[in-house]
């Protein structure tokens, strides 16, 4: 949330209810994009995180056994007050790493943003215990999915390449937002298979997640990374969303 406003609040509703249908729900008549910003908005004012805040909503099954699923979507909202460094491009570049003790898997469940973060924890713990400010998860193929917060992007001979849905990686809001801005603009762009040998040849990378909407890479293990395309990048799609 900026100043009031849900950022990219039409998105971050689709991925909801489409993950909820997915999953199964039965959602209730009340139960409504409207209704939830509406909460959502009532308690970033309550809570004082209106200015600059992160906002959690996680909804959840009831009570229900092995053969007795109970689909009503239960939720709780919670919300956090952000630093202001999390609306600006980071100037000291991001250093990263490759975690392999975990897989993601790929299918239908796989891009929806879920409870079962297990493969991400332990990934973002290896990536504090090596000193390093994040780590990026491989898939089952050893594919590149995505890093433990975030959805991950390359910039190889002018193409901007990110890691398509089927590899794996959670469908990020931001990352959502971005492809479309770029098809819009005809930059070439493409969703596709990522190896982690092309990210270690890659001249850019990024990071992109509803939080802080972009951050530079500066380095992953060995291979080092030019601050060229991504200044311009955050300027013209992300700047704007942080008025």
């Amino acid at each position: 949330m900026v100043n009031g406003k849900i950022v990219l609040r039409g998105l971050h509703m689709q991925r909801l209810f489409s993950s909820l249908a997915t999953l199964q729900f039965d959602i209730p008549k009340l139960f409504t994009p409207a209704a939830l910003e509406q909460q959502v908005t009532e308690l970033t004012a309550k809570n004082g995180h209106t200015r600059l805040g992160r906002v959690r909503l996680m909804v959840f099954r009831g009570d229900g056994g092995l053969f007795d699923i109970d689909n009503h979507p239960n939720y709780l909202i919670q919300t956090w007050q952000l630093p202001d460094s999390y609306n600006q491009l980071n100037e000291n570049g991001l250093d990263i790493g490759i975690y392999k003790d975990a897989a993601k898997a790929c299918d239908t469940f796989s891009p929806i943003k879920n409870n079962n973060y297990l493969c991400y924890a332990m990934a973002a713990l290896w990536a504090k215990q090596n000193k390093l400010n994040d780590a990026i998860v491989l898939n089952a193929f050893g594919r590149v999915a995505d890093a433990s917060i975030a959805n991950i992007f390359i910039i190889h001979n002018g193409i901007i390449k990110t890691p398509a849905l089927t590899e794996g990686c959670i469908a990020g809001v931001t990352r959502r937002y971005l492809l479309q801005c770029l098809r819009k603009d005809g930059v070439p762009v493409e969703e596709t298979a990522l190896t982690a040998d092309e990210l270690l040849q890659a001249h850019e990378v990024f990071l992109t997640n509803a939080a802080y909407g972009m951050r530079w890479v500066k380095s992953c293990g060995n291979a080092g990374y030019t601050l060229q395309a991504v200044p311009m990048l955050y300027k013209k799609y992300i700047e704007p969303l942080c008025i």
